[in-house]
């Protein structure tokens, strides 16, 4: 089949079969005499396993390393758990951080009058902030009544 069949087939879009191929996720497919890449049913069904595997966000260092252990009939499932396990802790941790990330917009939303006053709480807590990209996330504490992430904090300035 061709790359458009195998891309209908497989769920995965002609670009990112070609992406694979060239950065080696996959092997290259056997060609035509005229250049026309030819896909066999096994390829179609390596890349079904690359798109579930990217469904399920894991990276293309662990796809690779999944794709080996699923062509291995000797392989150890202990290998492919601890994969699975490893991709699964950094999902929880940004779950947490979003979590986290949603707790500190709630609380400076709900600090916002939203009227026609210019003092906003919301922007005075991103000016305030340390790194847009901090990734920890922790909770002041209650007596203050303030939340912070990273350094947002919705309490007035005095």
């Amino acid at each position: 089949m061709n790359i458009g069949d195998a891309a209908r087939a497989s769920g995965v879009s002609v670009k990112m079969i070609r992406h694979y191929e060239a950065i080696g996720l996959l092997p290259a497919a056997t060609r035509t005499e005229s250049g026309y890449r030819v896909y066999r049913p096994e390829d179609v069904h390596a890349l079904r396993f690359v798109r579930n595997a990217r469904d399920l966000g894991f990276p293309l260092a662990d796809i690779e390393e999944l794709l080996g252990l699923w062509r291995d009939r000797e392989r150890s499932s202990a290998d492919v758990k601890r994969l699975a396990l490893g991709h699964l802790a950094t999902i929880e941790q940004k779950v947490r951080t979003l979590q986290a990330v949603g707790e500190t917009l709630r609380h400076l939303a709900k600090a916002c009058h939203g009227d026609g006053r210019p003092e906003c709480p919301i922007l005075q807590g991103l000016s305030e902030r340390e790194s847009p990209a901090a990734p920890s996330a922790t909770r002041a504490p209650r007596s203050g009544g303030g939340l912070r992430h990273s350094g947002i904090s919705a309490e007035p300035r005095g």
